[in-house]
C-alpha cells in the first residue's frame, strides 16, 4: 500500500459523475416500465413478445457502444457523442409518450442508441481526467460506479413508482426531462488538450495488450461464472420469503445488495483517494471474497431455516466486498495501458468478454440451468481455479518486486 501524493479529483469529475447518476436514473427508469408498459392495456402486447422486444433492445445497447464510441473517437469527439447520446434517449423517450406500436419501435431505436453513445464517450472522457492521476483512478471509476448504482436504484424506485401509479406516458414524459438535464452539465465542462501519459512511453505495445486482454478474460469468466450460481441465490431468497416467521418482504431482500454497496463504497473512494493498491492484488482479493461467499452457501442446507438468513447475509456482504473491489479494475486498466486517444472504443468493449464466455456456456445451459446444484458447483469450482491461479500470480509479482528492492 503506497500513500498518494499530490493528487485530487477534479471538479469534472464530479460532474461527470451527476451526468452518469441522472442518465443512469432515467434509462433504468424506463427499463423498469419498459414491459408493463407493452403488456399494459394501451398496447396490450403478449408477454412472451415484450420479453423478446425487450431482450432486442437489452442487446441492441452493445452494438451501440461500440458506434457510438467509433464516432466519439474518431468523427466527432467525445463530448458531442455524449450530447447526441442523451438527445437521442430524451428524444426516444418522449416517443414512448404517444401510446403505439410504431412509437415503441422507434423509441427503443433512439434509447438505444443514444445509451450506447452516451456511456462509453462519458467514460471515456471520465477516464482521460487520470490518465496523468492513474493512482487516483480506481477511487475515480468506484465513485463513477457507486453513481451508477445510486442512479439506477432511485432510477426504478422513484421513476417506476411514479409511472405506475400516474401513467406510463407521464413516467416516460418525466424520463425524457431527466435525460436532458442530464447533459446539462457536460456544456460547463472545457475538453483540453488530448493527456499524454509518460508511462506507456515505457512499457511495450505487447505488454499492454497483454495485460489488456488478461484482464478482459479473467473478469468475463469470473461474471460468466458467477451468472451461473444466480439461480442458487434466487432459490435461497424465494425459500427465506416463504419463512413467515422473518418477517422480511421481498423487496428488502432484493435491496440488501444495493444497501450494502453503499457504504462499503464510500469506504473504498475514501482508501483509495489517499492510499494506493496494485491492480493485481484488488483483482485477487475481490475473487478470493467471491469464492468464500459462494463457500458459505454450501453451509446452508436444501431446506433451510431462520439460523441460515445470517450465513445468506454474510455471503452477500462479502460479495459485496468483492464487487467493489473489481468494479474498476477494467477501466483503469484501459486509463493506465490504453491509448486516450481510443479510449471510447477500448471501453465499448468491456461487456463483450462476459457474452463471448455466456455463449460458450450456451451448448450445456439447458443442463446446467436444469439442476442448480450442478451450475452451482461448476461456477464455484471455476471461479477457485482462477483465484488459485491469481494467488499464484499475485505472490510471484510480490517476491520479484521484493528482489528488486
Amino acid at each position: 500500500m503506497q500513500k498518494i501524493q499530490d493528487q485530487k479529483h477534479s471538479k469534472e469529475a464530479f460532474l461527470y459523475v451527476v451526468m452518469n447518476t441522472l442518465e443512469r436514473a432515467s434509462f433504468y427508469g424506463l427499463r423498469a416500465l419498459l414491459v408493463l408498459y407493452m403488456i399494459g392495456e394501451t398496447l396490450k402486447m403478449e408477454h412472451n413478445k415484450a420479453l423478446e422486444v425487450y431482450g432486442i433492445f437489452f442487446t441492441s445497447i452493445l452494438f451501440s457502444k461500440i458506434l457510438g464510441a467509433l464516432l466519439g473517437d474518431l468523427v466527432i469527439g467525445n463530448k458531442k457523442a455524449i450530447i447526441t447520446g442523451g438527445l437521442l434517449q430524451a428524444l426516444g423517450a418522449f416517443c414512448l409518450y404517444n401510446s403505439s406500436i410504431n412509437s415503441l419501435y422507434i423509441a427503443i431505436f433512439l434509447v438505444s442508441l443514444g445509451s450506447g453513445f452516451f456511456t462509453t464517450n462519458l467514460h471515456s472522457n471520465f477516464g482521460k481526467l487520470y490518465v496523468e492521476k492513474l493512482q487516483l483512478s480506481d477511487a475515480g471509476f468506484t465513485i463513477m460506479y457507486l453513481s451508477a448504482n445510486l442512479g439506477s436504484f432511485f432510477g426504478i424506485l422513484l421513476l417506476g413508482s411514479f409511472g405506475e401509479n400516474y401513467g406510463y406516458s407521464n413516467g416516460f414524459l418525466v424520463i425524457g426531462f431527466l435525460t436532458l438535464l442530464s447533459i446539462v452539465p457536460i456544456l460547463f465542462i472545457t475538453e483540453g488538450s488530448k493527456p499524454q501519459n509518460l508511462n506507456k512511453n515505457q512499457i511495450s505495445l505487447k505488454r499492454r495488450l497483454k495485460v489488456i486482454l488478461m484482464t478482459f478474460s479473467v473478469i468475463g469468466l469470473f461474471w460468466s461464472l458467477y451468472q451461473l450460481s444466480s439461480s442458487r441465490n434466487s432459490e435461497l431468497i424465494f425459500q427465506f420469503n416463504e419463512i413467515s416467521a422473518l418477517n422480511i418482504s421481498s423487496y428488502l431482500w432484493n435491496s440488501l445488495s444495493a444497501m450494502f454497496i453503499l457504504p462499503i463504497s464510500i469506504v473504498a473512494i475514501l482508501v483509495w483517494t489517499f492510499f494506493y493498491i496494485k491492480q493485481t492484488y484488488k483483482l485477487t482479493f475481490s475473487l478470493l471474497f467471491a469464492l468464500i461467499s459462494l463457500g458459505l452457501l454450501y453451509l446452508i442446507p436444501e431446506n433451510p431455516k431462520e439460523t441460515h438468513v445470517y450465513i445468506y447475509i454474510s455471503s452477500l456482504l462479502l460479495f459485496c466486498f468483492s464487487e467493489i473491489l473489481i468494479a474498476p479494475v477494467v477501466q483503469t486498466t484501459l486509463v493506465k495501458y490504453g491509448n486516450p486517444k481510443y479510449l471510447a472504443i477500448l471501453m465499448s468493449f468491456i461487456s463483450l468478454p462476459v457474452r463471448l464466455f455466456s455463449l460458450l456456456i450456451i451448448p450445456f445451459e439447458e443442463e446446467l440451468r436444469g439442476s442448480t446444484g450442478l451450475s452451482f458447483n461448476v461456477s464455484f469450482i471455476g471461479i477457485a481455479i482462477i483465484t488459485l491461479s491469481l494467488i499464484s500470480y499475485s505472490l510471484f509479482i510480490y517476491k520479484k518486486t521484493n528482489k528488486s528492492h
